[in-house]
């Protein structure tokens, strides 16, 4: 496990220690709870590159967009 330093306010460090009091646990666990949920909550809101590219599909509608990339790129 890595360790870190974190800055809190005060208001949030006196509820973090009620809080781990309150469950008997270390304040160091709920905020590693915390964090476990903040990823999970960002993970939901972000499409996976699978589901991208399904959506996307089919979208250049001016020919081949391989050929398209290659013109463009000789240009520079």
């Amino acid at each position: 496990m890595v360790r870190t330093v974190i800055s809190l306010g005060e208001e949030e460090k006196e509820w973090l220690d009620r809080r781990a009091a309150e469950e008997g646990v270390p304040m160091t666990e709920i905020i590693r709870q915390a964090v476990k949920q903040y990823r999970s909550r960002s993970r939901a809101r972000r499409p996976s590159r699978e589901t991208l590219l399904k959506k996307t599909r089919g979208t250049w509608k001016h020919g081949d967009g391989l050929e398209y990339q290659r013109k463009i790129r000789d240009e520079w």
